[in-house]
């Protein structure tokens, strides 16, 4: 089939938070958004139609899923990561973050440590600080317009904060890295040396370029899937975020009763109905909708390579291996962190997500989301260009 990713769909007055929340967030109404992670592409035409079918019936009562929801999630992730789930590791949130917050509450108290690796998704720092939990930062080293693992410093930290969990983000949002095999061996030795916990944020895992490899953590040894806790979500991969539903798996049946307790304290139950009939729907029938998405987004990075190259030199590509949200260098203008807000926002009129709110080492960088059609991209790097110029 022919998708046609540069359809420009107005999103304006449909309570998008992307869109429709400028003004509240202190911004002009008419800015041009590359902000948050969802994308600006219609679902695969199989989960609109279930959805409609789910409308017409006109009965939108408590519900939950059946065998047949595993088994179209068990066939994905076997077939596109070779990870091969058990059903009774599965228990549905309604989000990622939600899920961080009830392993938190699960598998810690107030006071235990944390440990994520900055510059890395904001939410997680959040979650931590907010549950009054003490925060752990294992920076990540950027050398050469690549980033890389301290992991030195990683069980450095490990052991002088007694830390009890890890939340790693696999792939990394924002710096784009796609872990491999060795790297994510040695971070689970160490967890596994101390006695840490990780919870595994893959919801990007399908959002992989041509050349990488995404490795489900869990699967990699049987020692790791008894100490993790895995998030996944088809919600980045289909555009169903507002649907909020989440599949997190957890083998260790200890570990598995703790978080569904947590969950159960916080009130939750069943999931929304909508929620699963989007999810089941994108996995059984969107996989070549998901690959031809994944062409356009390549090409979407190979557009904003030669623009940056050739009008935008001062800005530098961090060369994404996965997810499609890019980091972007711009120490090169020579800004403070105040100026370059200035700039992006009131003369380029654009919305990006500011380096610094994802932790130490994103001062100079912003974060800019590629999900949209090419013509929106383009306008966002000309309006850039201009307010540099």
């Amino acid at each position: 089939m022919n998708y046609n990713f540069d359809e420009i769909i107005d999103r304006r007055n449909t309570n998008s938070l992307k869109f429709d929340f400028a003004a509240q967030n202190g911004r002009a109404a008419d800015i041009l958004p590359l902000w948050v992670a969802d994308s600006d592409f219609r679902t695969p035409q199989a989960v609109i139609e279930a959805l409609a079918e789910k409308v017409r019936h006109g009965v939108f009562g408590y519900s939950d899923t059946r065998d047949d929801y595993i088994e179209v999630l068990q066939k994905w992730f076997s077939h596109r990561f070779n990870w091969h789930i058990d059903p009774e590791w599965l228990v549905k949130t309604p989000g990622v973050v939600f899920a961080t917050c009830t392993a938190i509450h699960a598998l810690t108290k107030e006071g235990d440590a944390v440990i994520i690796q900055q510059p890395v998704y904001y939410p997680f720092s959040e979650t931590v600080k907010i549950n009054q939990r003490k925060l752990v930062i294992n920076q990540l080293v950027y050398k050469h317009n690549k980033y890389s693992i301290n992991f030195e410093d990683f069980e450095y930290k490990i052991i002088k904060n007694k830390v009890k969990l890890f939340i790693l983000c696999s792939p990394h949002n924002p710096v784009g890295r796609v872990w491999t095999e060795s790297e994510l061996v040695r971070l689970g030795d160490i967890c596994l040396k101390h006695g840490v916990t990780v919870i595994a944020d893959e919801i990007h895992a399908d959002f992989i370029y041509r050349g990488f490899r995404h490795l489900v953590f869990a699967n990699l040894k049987p020692e790791y899937t008894d100490i993790t806790i895995t998030c996944t979500a088809p919600t980045k991969t289909f555009n169903l975020a507002g649907l909020q539903i989440s599949n997190i798996f957890i083998a260790n049946k200890d570990l598995r009763n703790k978080f569904n307790q947590a969950l159960a304290q916080s009130g939750y139950h069943q999931p929304n109905l909508m929620g699963i009939t989007a999810c089941q729907a994108a996995y059984r029938g969107g996989e070549e909708w998901l690959d031809a998405l994944i062409e356009y987004l390549t090409a979407n990075i190979v557009f904003l390579r030669g623009f940056l190259q050739q009008r935008l030199p001062q800005i530098k590509l961090i060369e994404p291996e996965g997810t499609y949200l890019v980091w972007l260098d711009f120490h090169g203008l020579g800004l403070n962190n105040q100026q370059l807000e200035d700039l992006i926002e009131k003369k380029a009129g654009l919305w990006l997500d500011s380096g610094p709110i994802f932790g130490v080492g994103g001062q100079g960088f912003q974060r800019i989301n590629i999900a949209c059609p090419r013509a929106i991209l383009e306008r966002a790097l000309k309006q850039l260009e201009q307010a540099i110029n």
